[in-house]
């Protein structure tokens, strides 16, 4: 079903260390509103989308999240890679260094780890589109907070990259949504469990 292509969506060429910057964007990793729930949220709300088009979006969608992770995890690694025993100490790296040495691991920037909690899937086409469209704008704002942050070139370019695609998520959704509306419409009700149809 996935095709893999052994390079990154978008290059990721950080030259200069940063653990201060790869322990904030560590939270699109594995934080509340990261690549790696959007992921899953998306794959797994597909399931239960009554229609193909929608669902194919999901699809595609979660795929390029995965994608992202990718690329978020080469910036942390690129940005931690090399660090001597002063610029840990000094980053206040140590907490996370201590735990997972220069590895890759899911958590917020505020230190707690990954956890589908964060996620949203109900199983209501409706419900489902309304969590990815405020999921995107949240995804969307962390890229914006990190941008604030960031005053390397090489780190800058690359989360702009990765807000501009949540703007793209965002508007996909939006249409999706419509299309969901749509059909409701064609059916003349907007409940969509069969059950509460009938009455």
């Amino acid at each position: 079903m996935f095709i893999y292509e052994k390079k990154l969506q978008y290059p990721v060429c950080i030259k200069k260390p940063d653990p201060r910057m790869a322990a904030a964007i560590i939270s699109q990793y594995g934080g509340p509103d990261g690549e790696l729930g959007a992921s899953l949220r998306y794959l797994s709300q597909r399931f239960s989308m009554p229609h193909k088009e929608v669902k194919g979006l999901l699809t595609d969608v979660a795929v390029e999240e995965l994608g992202h992770l990718e690329i978020v995890g080469a910036m942390v690694y690129q940005l931690t890679r090399n660090l001597n025993e002063e610029q840990i100490k000094k980053a206040g790296f140590d907490a996370y260094f201590t735990d997972h040495t220069q590895g890759v691991y899911p958590q917020a920037a505020a230190g707690f780890p990954y956890t589908a909690a964060s996620m949203a899937v109900k199983g209501d086409p409706v419900t489902d589109l309304h969590e990815d469209l405020a999921a995107e704008q949240k995804a969307r704002t962390t890229y914006e907070n990190l941008l604030l942050l960031a005053d390397d070139p090489d780190v800058i370019d690359v989360l702009r990259y990765l807000r501009e695609r949540e703007i793209v998520h965002y508007q996909r959704f939006s249409e999706a949504l419509g299309i969901v509306r749509e059909k409701l419409d064609e059916r003349n009700f907007y409940a969509f469990n069969p059950a509460l149809s009938l009455k």
